[in-house]
């Protein structure tokens, strides 16, 4: 029985299964060899973050599998925010549905399949901003990637789409139950796009955080954006919790971009940039790859300098994402032919541990729990 059916055979509480501990470690080959960093790592003070939950278990975004998040471990459950035509927040991983609902076996809503402009790309599809909440409410959760995690659509259509207030609601009862704190990840998802919708992110996640009595700085809740203007308006309006700017792989944030400002995540990633982040965020967000890019061949290479810059400036380094399947492993982390096979990935995420990172998003907290014990006893 591999370690994703053993998780789905168990019983169901309140929100969704409960787990059975960690096994033991077989015997297995060593971690890639980090060169030496200025940046002393702390493994065992690292956070895990539940990145859209349990997304490896459970589809992503649904109560089930935030809560199956925080039994496996998870210091933080991550929801991506989104927002619906009658002003509520929702959690989706982006405002087109139609990938992960199964709105479109709903015949009353084809007429709402329509073409919009997203962050610059021709995109058709569902989108959450032309729902109430009321109707979202008829709509179920469905696997986001099952080619690759076909056993998460044993649970297609079982969930609905939560609220963000949920999520805190959750938090709050997950921490009480566990006794231990549980905190919030809320990335705001596409801030301009809304923005220009007239339909606004910030002033109704500052007024959530706050009716909650969590808009303070020691408060579970690490805010969190692709976008900076935005980042920094939250700050401007009265935001006091931990910030983190993330930096994608390429590219560069749509605010930037739609203001005609050339800078783009590379040159975020500078030292001068990291100062000006320093400013308005308490860390980053880096995709994987800025901290520990590929070789040619697709093997690990040498860490960047990314984690000394960023700590230089004062902030932490939460980088993204890591998961199981080898398709998304480094090819010499790779285990067995089929892309959906689980790999070495506890080496991987004590490979980047040992280069110093504070936190690290991931699909599979479990295996990261692990990694993190394996690499605090190294």
């Amino acid at each position: 029985m591999n370690r994703r059916t053993a998780i789905a055979g168990l019983a169901l509480s309140p929100f969704t299964a409960a787990i059975a501990t960690a096994p033991a470690q077989a015997a297995r080959p060593a971690a890639p060899v980090v060169s030496a960093r200025r940046s002393k790592p702390n493994p065992a003070g690292t956070l895990v973050i539940g990145h859209r939950g349990a997304s490896g278990y459970r589809p992503e975004h649904t109560l089930a599998s935030y809560e199956l998040a925080a039994r496996l471990g998870a210091d933080f459950m991550e929801p991506d925010v989104v927002i619906t035509k009658d002003g509520v927040l929702v959690c989706r991983h982006e405002p087109e549905i139609g990938g992960t609902t199964d709105v479109a076996a709903h015949p009353e809503f084809a007429d709402r399949r329509v073409t919009k402009q997203l962050d610059g790309f021709t995109v058709t599809g569902w989108w959450a901003e032309d729902f109430t909440l009321a109707e979202l409410n008829t709509l179920r959760a469905v696997e986001r990637l099952p080619a690759i995690r076909q056993e998460n659509t044993l649970y297609d259509g079982r969930f609905t789409i939560p609220t963000l207030q949920q999520v805190l609601d959750l938090r709050k009862d997950l921490s009480r139950r566990f006794g231990r704190e549980i905190g919030v990840y809320p990335e705001t998802k596409h801030p301009t796009y809304f923005q220009q919708a007239g339909l606004a992110l910030e002033p109704r996640l500052l007024a959530m955080l706050r009716r909650n009595g969590l808009n303070r700085g020691d408060a579970p809740v690490i805010v969190q954006s692709f976008e900076t203007t935005n980042l920094q308006r939250l700050r401007e309006i009265g935001l006091r919790t931990r910030v983190v700017q993330l930096l994608g792989a390429s590219g560069a944030p749509y605010d930037l971009v739609s203001a005609g400002d050339p800078r783009s995540y590379s040159d975020l990633a500078t030292p001068p940039e990291l100062s000006r982040i320093a400013r308005y965020a308490d860390g980053i967000g880096p995709d994987k790859s800025r901290v520990i890019p590929r070789r040619a061949d697709g093997s690990l290479d040498n860490p960047t300098d990314l984690v000394d810059d960023a700590h230089g400036a004062g902030l932490v380094v939460h980088p993204y994402t890591f998961r199981a399947e080898n398709t998304f492993l480094p090819t010499d982390l790779r285990r067995g032919t089929a892309d959906a096979d689980f790999g070495r990935a506890i080496d991987e995420q004590v490979t980047f541990l040992q280069a110093g990172i504070d936190g690290l998003f991931t699909d599979q907290p479990d295996i990261s729990v692990i990694a993190r014990s394996d690499a605090a006893a190294a």
